[in-house]
This record gives C-alpha cells, structure tokens and sequence, in this order.
C-alpha cells in the first residue's frame, strides 16, 4: 500500500548554494502578526497599575511630626540617623505610592519646604507622614 509522498519523505531538506538559510528568528517575524495596535498594551498595562490614595494627617499627627522636625534641628550637628516615610506622587495619574527612606539628617531646607539627607536626597515636608530616629526617644 502506498502513503502519498512515500516517495520523497525521507529525501535531505534541499538547500541553496546561493542563499544561506534565514534564522529562525527572522522567519518567526515574517509570520508575526501585524500590529495595529501600537501602544495599546502599554495603555492598558498603565490603567491596571495600581496607586496609593495620600493619607489626610490629622492635626495631633502633624504636631507630633513638627516636635520630631524640631529635634531633628536640635541635633543637627550629630547627624542622626532617620527612617522617613513619604508619600511620592504618582506623574501620570491620581495617588502615589508611600515610600520609607533612611539616611543620616543634613538639614532642613526652609526654601524649598525639603528634608536633606547626607546623601543629597529632598524630600518634601509636605509628604511626610513619619519620622524615626533613635533620637525621638526622649520624646515618648
């Protein structure tokens, strides 16, 4: 009983003499569909993304953070280390995210409403929703 192309099945994959053979990955683009659509994954991806609501700090939490600045001022010149955690907001849509950043306290800018680390990093007042440092304990 004869299968069609019995004949030619087991005969080597022909090759040019000419023309190298494409790569794979080339061949692969040839047949990859067209995209119409450019951007459209990265739009969506950009409206999943989640953000962080900014919490509204009542007035006994602002109070307690503006004693903890004052400290900070008393012992400018130790160079204390601080955890800070702020509020960063987001550039492309509403909310934000809260960040923690450490470092040893350089100062306070009251120009640009900014605490400096040593390291150079500002962070605004504005966004600040926690202090800590070993120095804070002779406030509790």
């Amino acid at each position: 009983m004869s299968v069609p192309y019995d004949d030619i099945i087991h005969l080597p994959h022909p090759t040019s003499e000419r023309h190298p053979r494409m790569p794979i990955h080339d061949r692969a683009a040839i047949f990859s569909p067209f995209a119409a659509l450019s951007g459209h994954g990265a739009a969506i991806a950009e409206t999943a993304r989640q953000t962080e609501r900014r919490i509204e700090l009542d007035e006994d939490t602002r109070a307690e953070l503006d004693r903890r600045q004052a400290v900070l001022l008393e012992h400018i010149d130790e160079q204390p280390e601080i955890t800070i955690t702020w509020f960063q907001p987001d550039e492309k849509k509403d909310g934000g995210a809260y960040l923690t950043t450490s470092g040893r306290f350089k100062k306070i800018d009251s120009l640009e409403h900014t605490i400096v680390l040593m390291d150079g990093t500002a962070i605004p007042l504005e966004d600040v929703a926690a202090l800590e440092s070993d120095i804070f304990r002779t406030l509790i």
